[in-house]
């Protein structure tokens, strides 16, 4: 930007109202800078000491560099070893990289570390590039519009209601 000139901001703007324990356990599935309402969702439960909510993270990212809060979900895997669980996927690991798996989020992966479709009281969120979203979850529609339920998730077994795209 140059001096002088204008950028305007949205927001914030609440999607999803959060109330502690509305659900047992939740799957956070994310890639890139869609980890941004993950992480205001994570903060939120784990703020709440009457918050007892299971969450597992499942998020993708190029590198290793490129996992932003890293940091931050390490020390809440440290903080609540029973109730967060952070798996990474990275398109471009270093020779290096031990902390998850190589290539896209996919159907094996979400398959072993998300709560069972047939458990009462979950929810999976979804958020990330449009490619993410086709392979997991299919697009919304609008703002106000999940659309259907499509993609790895459907083929899991959720239901539309199991899931929230933001």
């Amino acid at each position: 930007m140059k001096p002088n000139q204008r950028l305007d901001f949205k927001g914030p703007i609440p999607k999803y109202p959060w109330e502690q324990n509305k659900h047992d356990h939740i799957a956070l599935i994310s890639g890139g800078t869609g980890i941004t309402p993950m992480y205001q969702l994570a903060r939120a439960i784990f703020s709440n000491p009457n918050d007892k909510t299971k969450v597992t993270l499942v998020f993708g990212n190029i590198s290793e560099d490129d996992i932003l809060l890293k940091s931050e979900f390490e020390e809440l895997e440290n903080t609540f070893p029973q109730r967060f669980k952070a798996f990474y996927m990275l398109e471009k690991p270093s020779d290096k990289w031990a902390r998850g798996g190589t290539g896209y989020i996919n159907k094996d992966l979400l398959k072993q570390v998300l709560p069972e479709p047939k458990e009462e009281n979950i929810k999976l969120f979804v958020c990330g590039p449009p490619g993410l979203y086709k392979a997991i979850s299919g697009m919304k529609k609008s703002p106000k519009d999940q659309g259907d339920l499509t993609g790895i998730l459907e083929e899991l077994g959720y239901s539309k209601d199991q899931v929230y795209k933001f």
